[in-house]
């Protein structure tokens, strides 16, 4: 870790100014980070921070000791091979692609008789852009502690992390957290929806159902108790919480979101294995 951090980011979008937003003055340089991106606008932003930039994988790519591959999944293959030529024995790539597996990016990175195997798989989630994310990690079997630790100085940048052993519990991941911000989204909007209604203003109806999601989530996070526990302590026999957790029981609600995280973890496998053919 005493070593200077080089990086680069291959994909110059928001979840890379997430994770650069961490480490740029803090832990590296601007001079060393290096971002590769079509897009000259979003170009210009990194070099106003004093960030080297091109438009295609270039020589440049050599120099950095990490790369961030933060590219869109239809594109991977493409610029994976692109950057093929510039990898150097102790280059670490970390990928934030959705639905393609370590073995898979590996090969695209490598060849298939020996695919590239410094590399660390992420699964972050859309509140990282704020430093509130939940990321799932796998690491290659050539990646070593320091390797590791790397890749833990860039994600706490952004929030919590877990390390995982392999691609199908990175699957589970994207079926909990991946995709979870959209089921408390989805959750929200209920009871904005339930609060208007009921007679209240959709901004009084906002600003409660926004303020009870963050403090029970807080709540949960700092209790030694458990999710249940809290639950119970919440709903008095005969009361107004119990009347509403009946309903839910009725509708299946446990059930549906198991149903639903079941669906997301099988269309994750299934991204995977049609990347795979590529």
């Amino acid at each position: 870790m005493n070593q200077e951090l080089t990086l680069a980011f291959i994909g110059g979008g928001n979840m890379a100014n997430a994770l650069a937003s961490g480490l740029i003055g803090k832990r590296c340089a601007a001079s060393k980070v290096h971002v590769i991106d079509t897009q000259k606008a979003t170009l210009q932003s990194w070099q106003d921070q004093g960030c080297t930039t091109h438009t295609h994988p270039d020589e440049q790519l050599s120099s950095q000791r990490v790369w961030v591959l933060a590219v869109k999944p239809q594109h991977m293959k493409e610029v994976a091979q692109q950057c093929r030529p510039y990898l150097r024995p102790d280059t670490l790539v970390i990928s934030i692609a959705a639905g393609i597996t370590s073995h898979t990016l590996g090969q695209w990175l490598g060849t298939a008789e020996q695919p590239w195997q410094r590399l660390v798989r992420c699964m972050p989630n859309t509140p990282a852009l704020i430093g509130a994310g939940a990321t799932g990690l796998l690491a290659g079997p050539a990646v070593d502690e320091q390797g590791k630790a790397v890749t833990e100085m860039l994600f706490k940048a952004v929030g919590q992390f877990v390390w995982f052993e392999n691609d199908d519990q990175l699957d589970a991941v994207t079926a909990l957290s991946g995709s979870g911000p959209a089921y408390v989204f989805l959750f929200i909007e209920a009871l904005i929806q339930g609060g208007t209604q009921l007679g209240l203003s959709p901004q009084q109806a906002r600003t409660l159902a926004l303020a009870t999601l963050s403090g029970a989530t807080e709540l949960a996070a700092l209790s030694p108790d458990t999710p249940a526990t809290l639950r119970e302590r919440v709903t008095s026999k005969g009361g107004t919480t119990a009347a509403a957790l009946q309903v839910f029981e009725q509708q299946g609600w446990v059930d549906t979101v198991r149903t639903a995280m079941q669906a997301a973890y099988v269309r994750a496998g299934q991204l995977a294995a049609d990347s795979a053919q590529q």
